[in-house]
């Protein structure tokens, strides 16, 4: 019997918090809020984003290219011979 009572109190404390966030969460107030909050966001970037200093261009002409010359010859490499070998 004890047992039944915990259970059903549980359940029903489960439902009221469930339907009272789901009230709140969809609440106009709460809607307010957050939008209130989301245009103070962007007014707090837009200000900020004014603030910031716009710095020259230093990398024109950085990059020099290096011609390669292929004079060297590649070393070949022979690893499936290496495992034949193994014996």
């Amino acid at each position: 019997m004890f047992k039944e009572i915990r259970f059903l109190i549980y359940v029903i404390v489960i439902i009221f918090f469930t339907f009272f966030t789901a009230k709140y969460y969809f609440s106009d107030t709460n809607k307010k809020k957050s939008f209130r909050a989301l245009n103070e966001i962007d007014e707090k970037i837009e200000i900020y984003a004014e603030k910031l200093p716009i710095l020259e261009d230093d990398t024109k002409n950085i990059i020099e290219y290096v011609e390669q010359t292929n004079n060297k010859k590649k070393k070949k490499f022979n690893f499936w011979k290496l495992l034949e070998n193994n014996e």
